[in-house]
């Protein structure tokens, strides 16, 4: 490689099938690219994340990865950990025990190999309980829904500060049109329930954005904290595959299991670029 370059994946998550699910930037050899750089090059990939491996602080991880989101680094997100440990394994990483460690913003979390899956344990929830009202009548104005047709509501912030609410459907899911001038600033989770099909709940989920909201494809830290939700609180089985990113022409499947050590959160995962990238070290 040239000086200055550094190996370079960019992975599909929770699919087999490249292009189907949601894409992550990970840089590898990360050591001594500046912030700014970080920041500069997520922006350029014009991504929802890019992560950034590197040698692990903590002497339980495997690796440290450090996650990016246009105009902010994030604590923990879903798609860009599987995405990360995929190519971390795909470059000769090799675990030092059963399960991967990855050190990040959260602290440690662990990823199991489940066949051709990978499935992060969701992290511990920072805030949950239920929304104040005066934030579900905004969501509700800025999905266009009906105050009535949100059946449910949760704090679901396990690094991003996710608001989801429950509707009725997986139907009325695919049916929201988000207002990007009303949900401006908010990470809000809209999830419903299918009764029939290879799925059993439809998810969608929408971030702050250049244009004001942004769609995410497939997004596991809001599936992690739906998962904790949902399961604790009865409505949904301690095993079931959530469907996301059909509104976008993807077909991202998310598989949630909940044992005694907590609950996973799993999806195939497929390299579609691989190459190196030219990222200049921090003078």
């Amino acid at each position: 490689m040239q000086p200055g370059s550094r190996p370079f994946r960019q992975v599909d998550v929770f699919t087999a099938e490249p292009l189907l699910g949601n894409p992550v930037a990970v840089v590898h050899d990360a050591d001594g690219i500046a912030d700014g750089t970080m920041h500069a090059f997520t922006a350029w990939t014009n991504l929802s994340e890019a992560t950034f491996l590197l040698p692990p602080t903590h002497p339980d991880a495997d690796y440290r990865v450090r996650i990016f989101c246009p105009g902010r680094e994030l604590p923990f997100a879903g798609h860009p950990t599987l995405g990360t440990a995929h190519a971390w394994l795909e470059a000769g990483g090799e675990p030092r025990g059963t399960d991967i460690v990855q050190e990040c913003g959260v602290g440690l979390v662990r990823i199991r190999r489940d066949g051709r899956r990978l499935a992060f344990q969701a992290p511990p929830l920072r805030r949950s309980g239920p929304l104040d009202e005066t934030d579900v009548d905004r969501i509700a104005r800025g999905l266009r829904l009906r105050r009535d047709e949100i059946v449910g509501h949760q704090w679901c912030d396990n690094g991003p500060g996710w608001q989801a609410v429950l509707l009725e459907s997986a139907e009325r899911v695919l049916e929201v049109v988000p207002d990007p001038q009303i949900l401006a600033g908010l990470d809000v989770g809209v999830v419903g329930p299918r009764e029939s099909g290879e799925t059993d709940l439809e998810v969608r989920a929408f971030f702050p954005g250049n244009s004001g909201v942004t769609e995410d494809p497939v997004t596991g830290s809001l599936n992690a904290a739906l998962a904790q939700w949902l399961i604790g609180a009865g409505l949904a089985p301690e095993r079931y595959v959530a469907a996301q990113g059909t509104a976008l022409g993807r077909a991202g499947r998310v598989h949630v299991t909940a044992d005694a050590d907590g609950i996973w959160v799993g999806g195939a995962c497929v390299t579609v670029m691989d190459g190196a990238v030219r990222l200049a070290e921090q003078a």
